[in-house]
């Protein structure tokens, strides 16, 4: 499989929604609507985020570069008019005097002198013949018959006619420059007037831009040599460590990495004579701090609204994905519980027939047992009538237990029928431990009754009053282990009888207290339906009573159920109750009637 092949089956996946019930389907669906969800909400807010920073950048750098323009074209204008006042004034002397003029020293002193104190910065003046030999010299330095030939603002000034050096340091070992004006006499004798300028001016001018301390500014030539000082990258002619801008007259922009390590914005702009590049640098952290402060402040919102959205959104997923859980395994339990209700239905009808039809031939052997019983009790006492005595003992006392069972299944069979009669609530308590003698046994539970002597007689209806109790304490011998403790108490109140049903079980915790009674909730995954303690509450509200629980981890269970006195149903006419009859004849009417 390809990657590209890998990525479209990746993302298919996310919009793949599976079916099923298993945990496996809910985490895909988890994932996969928190994927989206995030997707829809962050895509969108870093792509604006991302925009907004390349505009504000844009639109920044804008306002860091016009004014960084403005100040190095205003200063390259000031060092342009001061070279061309003394390119005039030397152009201007060369034309108005001739070489013969020139060569005398005390004509040559004379003029530089009026024009040193004209125009500052001039060193001194030098006259320069075809062969490069300075004839005449007025100055501080000695430098007369000094020969020029082989220096290159010599060969410049030959070919253009006057030239403005680069910095340089000459014979005198001093940084100057010179400016030099070609002459020529009546016979056509070709020399070379040299005006010598010190660039203390230079500096002067560069710190008429008063920039801060962190910024530099500094002029250069075009191959990059340093002609005045810099702060950062030191003394005339050294060399820069990048390159300038292209040669343009219009002020250009660029980043500079320094020495010092910072990162410089730096605006250049290049004069037209000579050639000389002015070039100014400020910090750029000290320019765009307040672009700083707003991409960490755009950062800042576009990580904290990113987690914000993601956490909300997996969180949305997640209760959205539990209740479609729930709601599965609600509709699953519920078509379950349907399913075994009507299991339950069928059962609980034919268990009724049955043991309405077993009653009749229980009733006649009954019977016959005891006819045989009272004849043989008439016959001469003898080994053969004892022993038939005790097979008719024996035959009663099998009769008597399927009367007993008989009339339980009977009991639980009304319960389909709401009948409201007056009973004894001790001897429906005994009726439901009756069902569950075999398991007390077998788990050897500690069963004790502590029922009250008053024989609390109510108005209820007993087979519901028998799937209440027969609930909570089939609830409690599952939370008890085998050997454990159950004790049952009844008591009389003022306004009804209440029945405690405590355990030594493994209690439960505040949680599962707040939602026992809700529909479908069970802690028994995969084994209950959840509906025990809900119909067992219903019931008892339909009763006019209440149910109360305590309970705590380690410590067991107690449920309190408080039944009121009731009242007992108005006699229906025989016709109408006559669907009561199917709980068939009283033990003692059948034994008459047979």
């Amino acid at each position: 499989m390809s990657r590209w092949q890998h990525w479209r089956k990746r993302i298919t996946d996310i919009f793949t929604f599976p079916e099923g019930m298993d945990e496996a389907r809910y985490r895909h669906l988890k994932r996969n609507i928190g994927v989206l969800m995030a997707m829809v909400s962050i895509v969108p807010l870093c792509l604006m985020a991302l925009i907004n920073f390349h505009i504000y950048r844009a639109s920044l750098d804008r306002e860091l570069e016009v004014p960084m323009r403005g100040l190095v074209n205003k200063t390259k204008h000031s060092f342009e008019l001061y070279l061309r006042e003394r390119l005039s004034a030397v152009s201007f002397i060369a034309s108005a005097y001739s070489w013969d003029e020139l060569s005398k020293e005390q004509t040559l002193s004379r003029i530089f002198h009026i024009a040193k104190q004209e125009f500052e910065g001039l060193v001194d003046f030098g006259l320069i013949d075809a062969e490069g030999r300075q004839v005449a010299y007025v100055g501080p330095y000695k430098l007369k018959d000094k020969n020029y030939a082989e220096q290159p603002w010599f060969h410049e000034t030959r070919i253009r006619g006057s030239f403005i050096s680069d910095v340089f340091l000459g014979y005198r070992n001093v940084p100057h420059i010179v400016i030099a004006v070609e002459g020529h006499t009546v016979s056509g004798k070709i020399w070379v007037l040299r005006a010598t300028i010190n660039t203390d001016r230079f500096d002067e001018l560069i710190a008429s831009m008063d920039l801060d301390a962190d910024s530099d500014a500094f002029l250069a030539n075009t191959k990059g040599l340093l002609q005045t000082r810099s702060r950062l990258f030191g003394e005339p002619m050294t060399e820069l460590p990048f390159p300038l801008p292209g040669s343009s007259y219009q002020a250009s922009a660029f980043h500079v990495d320094a020495p010092d390590g910072k990162h410089y914005f730096a605006t250049a702009t290049s004069f037209v004579n000579p050639d000389y590049v002015l070039v100014a640098m400020r910090p750029v952290t000290d320019l765009a701090s307040s672009w700083y402060s707003l991409r960490s402040d755009l950062l800042m919102v576009l990580v904290g609204g990113a987690i914000l959205i993601w956490l909300v959104a997996f969180k949305l997923t997640d209760i959205l994905v539990q209740r479609i859980m729930d709601a599965d395994r609600s509709r699953e339990t519920a078509f379950r519980e349907i399913e075994h209700t009507h299991k339950l239905s069928s059962i609980g009808r034919l268990a009724a027939g049955v043991a309405h039809e077993v009653n009749n031939p229980l009733a006649i052997i009954n019977e016959k047992a005891g006819l045989m019983k009272d004849l043989l009790a008439r016959e001469a006492a003898s080994p053969l009538n004892e022993r038939l005595l005790k097979q008719i003992e024996g035959v009663l006392g099998s009769v008597a237990r399927c009367r007993t069972i008989t009339h339980r299944l009977l009991g639980f069979a009304r319960r389909m029928d709401v009948s409201i009669e007056q009973l004894d609530v001790n001897d429906v308590l005994k009726d439901v431990l009756g069902f569950l003698e075999k398991e007390v046994v077998k788990r050897s539970v500690d069963l004790r009754l502590e029922l009250s002597e008053a024989s609390p007689v109510i108005a209820s209806d007993r087979g519901q009053l028998q799937q209440v109790f027969l609930n909570i304490i089939g609830n409690a011998f599952e939370a008890i282990p085998d050997g454990g403790s159950i004790t049952i108490s009844s008591r009389t109140v003022e306004d009804g009888v209440t029945v405690a049903v405590r355990d030594n079980g493994c209690g439960m915790s505040q949680e599962t207290l707040s939602h026992i009674f809700e529909p479908f909730f069970t802690t028994k995954k995969g084994t209950g339906t959840g509906l025990g303690l809900s119909i067992t509450y219903g019931i008892v509200r339909r009763l006019g009573g209440n149910i109360e629980v305590w309970s705590a981890v380690g410590e067991g269970s107690i449920f309190t159920v408080h039944l009121p006195w009731g009242k007992p149903e108005p006699q229906l006419p025989h016709a109408e109750q006559a669907h009561i009859s199917y709980t068939s004849l009283p033990w003692s009417d059948q034994e008459k009637k047979s």
